[in-house]
């Protein structure tokens, strides 16, 4: 409920403190007067986009308060705690209008943009006019309204939606993997075909380099070893010392003992000998290799090089690449039978959605008939007893919220051809479709605040009596604003204000005044005799408020 708007230099208002209550709450005033400024200011505070030129002439900023009374199970709860900002049992909302056109809003004190204002207030006020576009005469939303009439749940419809969304992508997603796998196939088989052949193992690189640079090594040096081992074997240094130590062996008999250290220190020499002719025969037998080795072992190195250059990868990875190459080509093998699983899975998913949509076709067709049956009582007593309203259904794209598309259509007399209700509908017809839609539509939707500007404009006597009834009989348990210019409306109000305009100084305001029974009856007389009151006018104003 709105409980309270406080305004402050804003356009033709320089100071007002407005309280409201609950039910049916009257705004009245000559045509000019202000009154569509309290709905300006208030969609201000709420966020929506309208007039630019807010601030009072002469004023540096406008502002506007709105408090807002906020049960437990208010649906603008979820969207306070989402964006960050205190609940409580009221909501106060803050803007303020600089002169230079810089808006600032607040939600409790705390700072808020336009955006979170405006999606506030979609669970706040809801606005209806001649010339609404926010709701009942705008087609995209008339789904809404019928399922918001017959309390339909889209849960399961939307989880539905999902599955098959899900279902659809992975095929897609399979189908087309297997299509760009397929494109590759040729390649695939002929590259695992390559490795296989080579089969290549991780380290085997560095072992044939290193193979190989040994016995290039060995190629290069082999030709000095083995001369130095007949350099130093029995034709060479060991057979000379051989032939020393035979000759010294020979002569110490004679030499009287002075040999027998240089005997000694040969037999040395020959042991050392012996060893490095030993050491030099084993490296010698060891550097004997097949020139056909090196060629085989420099051929498997150059091709596992070039294949890991093929592939942009290095040689110990090339293993793994044909692993994965394999696993490629498997999928390619098992993807015909992935799409098919997907297929039945795509097919399983349409069907339990197509199930759901159709269901809830059905219920909204039954809905669609007690709709157009609470239209046509709505009707009746607002002098369009004639008029037809029908609720149509037909074939949409399917989504989320099912199939269907829905269309508010009428005809104001018999035999008349039917049409969208913006197009068919006269002024007048029009705000009493539009209020017995809402009648309607309202029922168990205590949370917003109804707001209805001049709805029954181009309706008098006891149409405008009726009119009144059903904005009376909406406001029970909620909370309804009406501006109106109808003495019949005005006077089923359960509040009463009065805004005016005067010129102070040179200076235009608009007042607003709420009106206790006397007042009441003086405003009521104006509204139907005009300027001056006459005292019949009163008396029938004291009718219509015993009425």
């Amino acid at each position: 409920m709105l409980r309270s708007l406080d305004i402050r230099d804003m356009l033709l208002i320089d100071r007002l403190e407005l309280d409201f209550r609950p039910g049916l709450n009257v705004l009245t005033g000559e045509t000019g007067a202000g009154k569509s400024i309290l709905l300006d200011c208030l969609g201000f505070v709420l966020g929506w986009r309208g007039r630019a030129d807010l601030v009072r002439n002469g004023a540096s900023q406008g502002e506007v308060t709105a408090v807002f009374d906020l049960p437990q199970a208010h649906p603008a709860r979820p969207l306070l705690t989402e964006a960050g900002i205190p609940v409580g049992d009221e909501l106060i909302l803050r803007r303020v209008n600089g002169a230079d056109g810089r808006k600032t809003g607040y939600i409790n004190d705390r700072r808020a943009s336009g955006e979170v204002l405006r999606a506030l207030s979609e669970t706040l006020v809801e606005l209806h006019g001649q010339h609404d576009d926010r709701g009942l005469l705008n087609p995209r939303g008339h789904r809404l309204l019928l399922d918001a009439f017959a309390a339909v749940d889209l849960s399961a419809v939307r989880s539905a939606w999902a599955e098959r969304r899900e279902a659809r992508g992975a095929l897609a997603g399979a189908e087309a993997n297997l299509a760009a796998a397929k494109g590759e196939e040729e390649f695939l088989r002929h590259a695992v075909a390559e490795l296989d052949k080579l089969d290549p193992q991780p380290g085997e690189e560095a072992e044939l380099d290193t193979r190989r640079r040994a016995m290039q090594g060995a190629e290069r040096i082999r030709g000095d070893v083995a001369r130095a081992l007949h350099a130093l074997g029995s034709e060479g240094a060991e057979g000379a010392m051989l032939d020393a130590g035979r000759w010294l062996d020979g002569a110490a008999e004679r030499a009287e003992g002075r040999l027998e250290a240089a005997s000694a220190a040969l037999q040395r020499a020959l042991i050392e000998l012996s060893d490095a002719v030993a050491g030099v025969e084993s490296a010698l037998e060891a550097m004997e290799f097949d020139p056909r080795d090196l060629e085989k072992t420099e051929e498997r190195l150059f091709a596992l090089r070039a294949l890991a250059r093929k592939h942009d990868v290095l040689a110990d990875e090339l293993s793994g690449l044909a692993d994965e190459l394999r696993a490629r080509l498997s999928r390619i093998d098992a993807g015909e039978g992935d799409l098919a699983r997907l297929t039945e899975a795509v097919a399983a998913a349409d069907a339990h959605y197509n199930a759901m949509a159709s269901g809830l076709s059905e219920t909204r067709a039954t809905a669609a008939k007690r709709l157009d049956a609470a239209m046509a009582a709505e009707l009746a007593p607002l002098k369009m007893e004639r008029a037809v309203f029908e609720t149509v259904l037909s074939d949409a794209e399917p989504g989320p919220e099912g199939r269907d598309a829905v269309a508010f259509t009428v005809a104001t007399n018999p035999g008349a051809p039917s049409g969208p209700l913006d197009r068919i509908a006269s002024g007048g017809e029009l705000s009493r479709f539009l209020l017995a839609l809402k009648v309607c539509l309202a029922r168990g939707n205590d949370a917003l605040v109804l707001i209805f500007d001049e709805i029954d404009r181009g309706v008098g006597g006891a149409t405008a009596d009726a009119v009144g009834r059903r904005l009376a009989r909406l406001a029970e348990g909620a909370q309804v604003l009406v501006v109106t210019h109808s003495p019949q409306v005005a006077a089923l109000g359960g509040h009463h204000f009065r805004v005016a305009k005067s010129v102070t100084d040179g200076m235009t305001t608009s007042r607003v005044t709420a009106l206790n029974d006397p007042e009441r009856i003086e405003e009521i007389a104006r509204m139907i005799s005009g300027e001056t009151t006459t005292s019949a006018a009163k008396e029938a104003a004291r009718a219509l408020l015993q009425g």
